[in-house]
């Protein structure tokens, strides 16, 4: 045991090396890509404005200075926690996003959720009958949703569920309850109303895709002597789905559950500017249309860090979901 947890010690902090590497490469590469697309100075001061004028605030928001000087200035900045300021809202970076990101967390959950909680059964149903009328039903349903746009679905159930039915609202989030400082729609059934639409918009891709990663996992096993043995020991297929099937399927998708989630977060533009949801999403937007420079680096820096978090996350449920795993480190 204790060479297990030394062993799970030193793959954390090897991690969590790798993971500043990643994150000073990516800060790089975003900081040099972000500062080559425009000049915000451009959009900040009027076309008739005199040069002393121009001068002053280049010379203000650090503009004037080297890109590399700007870069490590920005890293001095970053180890405080400081993004600097919105060159258009006039706030702290870090504040503006902190503001946005609960509803786009919100979004996020909501729609992996859904893809999880119905697309494995779904998808383990497929594999266990993979003949059925019904399961050749659901393998069309995931064809769709990795086909169908993202935009053209989301204007579709406006269409029907908001301006036809009227069932729904057709956009913005509606009321929240705050726990924390922190406000949230689901806490409510008038906010679950909001959430629905833009949730099973932004849901319908991860849906599909945990239906075919589910019914492959699921075929697969069924064939195998450990399914087999089950069998002849007397449990019933549904023990044999939750214990075995179910178990070793696992780890694939958690996998794609931790990556659909940081990919969610960091890619549900399209979906929040359908449905208005203020989030992240629809923030940078906004900042690339009027070239806040500071709100796109930080976007940006903070997706790359969700994504090497989540990461780490998933490798380490590697070890408690498949006892090879924690033997191979033991070792």
């Amino acid at each position: 045991m204790a060479r297990y947890w030394g062993g799970m010690l030193g793959f954390i902090i090897q991690r969590l090396l790798q993971s500043v590497g990643v994150m000073l490469a990516m800060s790089a590469l975003v900081f040099i890509g972000v500062y080559a697309i425009g000049n915000p100075i451009d959009v900040l001061i009027a076309p008739d404005a005199t040069q002393d004028i121009r001068a002053e605030v280049i010379r203000r928001y650090g503009l004037d200075l080297p890109l590399w000087q700007q870069y490590f200035a920005f890293l001095g900045r970053l180890l405080t926690g400081d993004f600097g300021r919105s060159l258009v809202f006039d706030i702290p970076v870090l504040e503006l996003v902190m503001q946005r990101l609960p509803a786009t967390l919100e979004l996020a959950l909501a729609a992996v959720l859904i893809g999880a909680f119905i697309g494995i059964p779904l998808g383990i149903y497929a594999g266990y009958r993979p003949h059925a009328v019904s399961s050749r039903a659901i393998m069309a349903v995931s064809v769709l949703g990795f086909s169908v746009p993202t935009f053209w679905v989301g204007l579709l159930l406006i269409l029907t569920f908001a301006v036809n039915l009227g069932w729904l609202p057709a956009g913005d989030r509606g009321p929240t309850v705050e726990v924390f400082g922190i406000g949230w729609s689901f806490l409510t059934l008038e906010g679950l109303s909001y959430l629905a639409l833009p949730a099973l918009n932004l849901s319908l891709f991860k849906l599909a895709m945990m239906i075919r990663l589910a019914r492959a996992g699921t075929r697969e096993i069924m064939l195998t002597d450990t399914v087999k043995f089950a069998r002849a020991a007397g449990l019933s297929e549904l023990t044999i789905l939750r214990r075995h099937v179910l178990r070793l399927i696992s780890i694939p998708l958690v996998t794609v559950f931790g990556l659909e989630f940081a990919s969610t977060l960091a890619f549900a533009v399209v979906t929040e500017t359908i449905f208005s949801w203020p989030g992240v999403g629809k923030l940078i937007i906004d900042s690339i249309t009027s070239l806040d420079r500071p709100v796109m680096v930080a976007y940006l820096v903070l997706v790359a860090f969700f994504f090497v978090v989540i990461n780490l996350i998933v490798d380490l449920s590697y070890a408690l979901l498949d006892p090879r795993l924690r033997r191979g480190r033991a070792a």
